[in-house]
């Protein structure tokens, strides 16, 4: 449930210019305004589930689109019913909305697959295990072109000018008849940034190789450890759960709790992070409002 200090679940995500947010729970229009960021460049919003808490959002997010010049379309991606669950809204609250709305569902959601794809960049979803159909979701970027080495490109005779910039592109150039690779000047590619993004699951061994090489997990911490029992019953992650799912995958840099019971106060959150820690030493509790960068990796 929302609480004064704890908005219902989102998580948005920034890359060159495009915004992609995951799960939209009730108030994700306020918590984005009081951030002052454009959400008329939201790209796409990828539901988790059909649960009230990650999607009761929706509505006033697509409303609000509609007070903004908005005229490229707005793609919602989830597993089944979420189709019905966008209609339903928009006829029964007359919604008004003046862009173009795409909707999704995942056809399978029981198996891996890339839904949503950019220039440079893909977004898988994959299953967890809840009471209802459930996915998480993971955006990736593509291989980038390694460090250019100018001295290299000298000493291969390429003057400086277009014929750099097409190198770095990954191109060949000619240059005095004679053809110079990239791959003679560049260093080895290098991998791009990826999220991870995981709630409301019980645990389930598939999700490590989803969520493997994460630069950031940010993954349901909902119980502390002494309530393993009551988290296997409603289909939830304890904390310490979470975080050895970031320890199984192997390369995640960084955990970030989320989607805690509200039931934590402050002190319990600490206790959430303190067993969190003991399992994968580089977590963190996610707040309301928080910034997060993710540098590319040079």
């Amino acid at each position: 449930m929302p609480l004064p200090h704890r908005h219902l679940t989102s998580a948005l995500v920034r890359r060159e210019g495009d915004l992609f947010l995951f799960d939209c729970g009730e108030g994700t229009q306020v918590a984005l305004k009081k951030l002052n960021l454009r959400w008329k460049k939201i790209s796409a919003i990828f539901i988790s589930h059909t649960h009230a808490d990650h999607v009761t959002g929706l509505p006033g997010m697509l409303m609000l689109s509609s007070q903004v010049d908005r005229t490229d379309p707005l793609y919602l991606i989830g597993p089944p019913r979420l189709k019905e669950y966008y209609e339903v809204n928009r006829r029964s609250l007359e919604m008004y909305v003046n862009y173009e709305i795409i909707v999704h569902e995942i056809s399978n959601p029981s198996e891996p697959q890339v839904v949503f794809k950019g220039d440079g960049y893909q977004v898988r979803s994959f299953p967890l295990n809840h009471s209802r159909v459930c996915v998480g979701y993971t955006l990736e970027e593509e291989l980038r072109p390694g460090i250019f080495h100018p001295e290299k490109a000298r000493e291969l005779g390429v003057p400086m000018g277009p014929f750099w910039a097409q190198l770095q592109a990954g191109e060949a150039v000619t240059v005095a008849g004679r053809t110079v690779t990239s791959d003679a000047v560049l260093g080895p590619p290098r991998s791009g940034v990826k999220f991870s993004y995981v709630t409301d699951t019980a645990p389930l061994a598939s999700i490590a190789g989803e969520v493997k090489d994460s630069d950031l997990l940010l993954c349901e911490g909902m119980f502390t450890r002494d309530l393993e029992a009551g988290a296997r019953e409603k289909k939830h992650l304890t904390s310490t759960q979470a975080a050895e799912i970031a320890t199984g995958a192997g390369g995640v840099a960084s955990l970030g709790l989320f989607h805690y019971s509200p039931r934590c106060n402050e002190k319990e959150l600490k206790r959430l992070l303190t067993e969190a820690r003991e399992v994968f030493p580089n977590a963190f509790l996610a707040r309301d409002g928080q910034i997060i960068d993710l540098p590319n990796h040079d």
